[in-house]
Order: structure tokens, then C-alpha cells, then sequence
């Protein structure tokens, strides 16, 4: 740069500093894309219709056991939604019904829901 005048030193220079600076700005951008991608997956991680979908499979088929279908076939049933949801979700479902004594007409459901990111219980009252 010893040879160049003052004007050409000045270009260079200049060269430079808009070059670092565009260099800063590209990295600013970049990390704020990276922070606003992963906070949009983190709320679609949730899968709430999947959820809504098992549950309501669940719910409709403890209504029809204890009237329509002997208790081996439902075991057979809990066994076919927990596999298809396994299959189907990748998600680990498993659920327990407690049927009420006689006098009693309440059944509790505990449904438990995990796909390895979300994990979702719940504890469901038939009146």
C-alpha cells in the first residue's frame, strides 16, 4: 500500500471495511433465522390433533366394551389401537379403563400419550 496514492489507499480501506460489515450483517441474519426456526418447531412439535385423534378412538371404544364386546375383545381392541398408533404416529400409547361397580355408573380412562418429544396423561370421567 506503499505505492499506491492517497485516494487508492482510501478505496482499499474502505473495500474493507464495507466487506466486515456485510460480513456482520450476513451473520446477524443468519443466527436470527436459526432462533426464529426453532421456536416455529417447537409449537409444531405439539401434535394436538394426534392426541385428540387417540383420545377420542379411546373413549369410543371403552363406551362399547362393557355393552357390545366381551373383555378379550377388549383386549384385543386396546392392543390394535396402542400397535396402530405405534405404527401409524410413532407414539407409545397405553391406556387402563376402571369399570365401576354396579351401583356406580362412573368409568375412570387413564390415557398416557408420548412420541418421545411430547408427553401427555390424562385421567378421563364417563358420567
Amino acid at each position: 500500500m506503499a505505492r499506491l496514492s492517497d485516494d487508492a489507499q482510501w478505496i482499499v480501506m474502505m473495500g474493507f471495511v464495507v466487506s466486515f460489515s456485510f460480513f456482520f450483517l450476513a451473520m446477524i441474519l443468519n443466527q436470527s433465522t436459526v432462533v426464529g426456526q426453532t421456536s416455529a418447531e417447537s409449537v409444531l412439535d405439539f401434535p394436538k390433533n394426534d392426541i385428540r385423534d387417540v383420545r377420542s378412538v379411546i373413549i369410543q371404544s371403552t363406551s362399547l366394551v362393557p355393552v357390545n364386546i366381551t373383555a378379550a375383545h377388549g383386549l384385543i381392541l386396546q392392543n390394535d389401537i396402542e400397535t396402530i398408533s405405534l405404527m401409524r404416529k410413532n407414539a407409545i400409547v397405553t391406556y387402563s379403563v376402571e369399570w365401576p361397580a354396579p351401583p356406580v355408573t362412573e368409568t375412570f380412562v387413564n390415557i398416557h400419550y408420548n412420541n418421545g418429544v411430547t408427553a401427555y396423561n390424562e385421567t378421563w370421567q364417563s358420567l
